[in-house]
């Protein structure tokens, strides 16, 4: 086998680029075979090329709370089965909250790559299926069991040999609301994975495995050696930030902590979660695999954030759970909104090691993916529906730059909303407004981005469930910036039977009915005083703040 050390320089980066590039092909051929507009229109899926250990070649843009995350699958299905389970043509599926760390909704379908009979790597994908089977259309806000998020399905085979497994997808279509556009997904994911099998077993027939092995070895080396040399820059020591969610959406008067203590010795850094409050019994738990991904995505946001991520990546890093916590969930604890802490532990990275990282860290941002579930029965078809949006927000200000407006939540990395015009010839819904909301980021040198105000007209009658969080903890400011304004949800604003609430399930709307949902913005960075006077003049005239904040907060002199 080829020397890591003697491959050829320009080799190293075809490969590294033919893998990212395989990645992108298996990504775009979910995207444009899929049947739903939560992965066409919102891209709620992430692809991964994986080597024959596990280890990840090359993942495609998508969402970044799946970093590093897809093989945990694999691994734990040849944990289970062992390694002479993986068989040319075999496709698999799971979608276990305990195993895979998300909600039941994320499905993950992999499968195995042979070339000359030998298993060379695995293909990966995970996207959002529509409906599996809750108590509740799409999903429920108020669910207190597993068992009530849906079909739970551990690692089998949906094609074996190349040759579909009847009786899962028969199980699987007769135990979702909509078994055509799930079944659509589904053959689009398939055809995702055998995608990337042939991308691989291409890059391997033109370079040969071993120097597909020895570019791969160079490649993690070269992505571990920047990485520590990023850590040995951070001054040794124990680094804290805490913050608190609202409510498990259950229990609504119970905050919840979330705690993160990150130590840093020489070269490495540890990550505890372990001091965070105890799994709760509505369905903000996950297990420990999104756990870990949170912590790698705020890692990553500091380390090399321009190196792409692959199995070379966080081996400096290690993360401390703990089993029977909110990050460490065990059966039969409800996981479907499992991304609220883990968007507030992304920031408190960041938190935490401002002190030792002034000049790459950044305000808070407003953290969650403020989900608009609705569903009913469409007149115009005769059909029933559900649609799940997430709502865009405010990121923090840092050192040389305000932060983003109307930008989807660090969570959700590239998944985008849906647009007007879809939604609008989808659903029985007209969209009345959607615009900035003004002056909702932190004050500072650096302003904080702002949130958005989306607001929905209901044209027949129908059910809307929420899921709006950061409201006791709203995007905090560093060094000097302020807090930004939380988020705020009206049904029939100004009407007298106006109503004010963040979280509900199934909430009955009749037709003419108002949702007007608003955004926290993100934090501020440094002294609002020491802002140059012509960026609050151009936040003026670009309507991002108000008069009365220019005067107030800025003293801006013509306001």
């Amino acid at each position: 086998m080829t020397s890591s050390s003697t491959v050829d320089p320009v080799v190293v980066e075809i490969i590294r680029n033919a893998l990212t590039s395989a990645a992108d092909d298996m990504n775009a051929t979910l995207i444009r075979s899929s049947y739903t507009p939560i992965i066409y229109e919102c891209g709620d899926c992430v692809v991964a090329l994986l080597d024959d250990q596990h280890q990840v070649l090359g993942q495609s843009a998508g969402l970044p709370i799946f970093l590093g995350n897809l093989e945990t699958c694999t691994l734990a299905t040849e944990e289970q089965f062992g390694r002479d389970v993986w068989q040319p043509g075999d496709v698999w599926i799971l979608n276990d909250s305990y195993l895979g760390g998300t909600h039941l909704n994320d499905v993950t379908i992999f499968g195995p790559v042979f070339v000359a009979g030998r298993l060379v790597g695995f293909t990966a994908t995970r996207a959002h299926w529509i409906d599996v089977g809750s108590k509740d259309p799409g999903g429920s806000m108020d669910s207190v069991n597993i068992f009530q998020e849906g079909l739970r399905l551990g690692a089998q085979k949906l094609v074996e040999g190349g040759r579909d497994v009847p009786g899962v997808m028969s199980t699987i279509a007769t135990n979702v609301r909509f078994p055509y556009p799930t079944t659509g997904d589904m053959n689009a994911m398939i055809a995702t994975i055998r995608m990337g099998e042939k991308r691989l077993q291409e890059i391997i027939e033109r370079w040969g495995l071993d120097t597909l092995h020895a570019a791969r070895d160079e490649i993690f080396a070269q992505t571990e050696r920047l990485e520590r040399a990023v850590i040995r820059g951070i001054p040794d020591g124990r680094y804290t930030a805490e913050g608190v969610l609202d409510n498990d959406g259950v229990d609504l008067d119970v905050p919840i902590p979330i705690r993160l203590a990150i130590t840093v010795d020489g070269e490495n850094i540890d990550f505890d979660v372990r001091e965070s409050a105890d799994q709760t019994t509505g369905p903000i738990n996950c297990g420990a695999a999104q756990a870990v991904s949170a912590c790698r995505v705020g890692y990553k946001l500091l380390v090399s954030p321009e190196v792409p991520g692959n199995g070379g990546s966080f081996r400096p890093m290690t993360v401390q759970v703990r089993q029977g916590s909110v990050f460490g969930a065990v059966a039969p604890a409800a996981c479907q909104w499992y991304f609220s802490h883990l968007g507030l532990l992304i920031d408190l990275v960041a938190k935490a090691l401002a002190p030792a990282l002034p000049d790459k860290v950044a305000g808070a941002s407003h953290g969650d993916s403020m989900i608009v579930l609705l569903a009913g029965a469409d007149s115009r078809t005769g059909r029933d529906y559900v649609s799940l949006e997430a709502t865009l927000g405010g990121w923090g200000g840092w050192e040389g730059s305000d932060g983003e407006t109307a930008l989807i939540n660090n969570v959700n990395g590239s998944l985008k909303d849906i647009p007007i015009e879809v939604f609008e010839t989808r659903y029985p819904f007209r969209v009345t407004e959607y615009r900035i909301r003004t002056d909702s980021g932190g004050a500072g040198k650096w302003r904080g981005g702002n949130g958005v105000v989306r607001e929905y007209e209901v044209r027949q009658d129908c059910t809307v469930s929420l899921w709006f969080e950061r409201s006791v903890t709203p995007a905090w400011g560093l060094f000097g910036g302020r807090d930004a304004t939380p988020p705020e949800v009206v049904i029939n604003p100004g009407r007298p039977d106006e109503r004010k609430l963040l979280k509900c399930n199934g909430m009955r709307l009749r037709e003419g009915d108002v949702i007007r949902c608003a955004t926290g913005g993100g934090g501020g960075f440094g002294d609002p005083s020491d802002r140059d006077p012509s960026a609050v003049h151009a936040d003026l005239a670009d309507r991002q703040i108000t008069p009365a904040t220019a005067a107030a907060v800025y003293g801006h002199p013509n306001s």
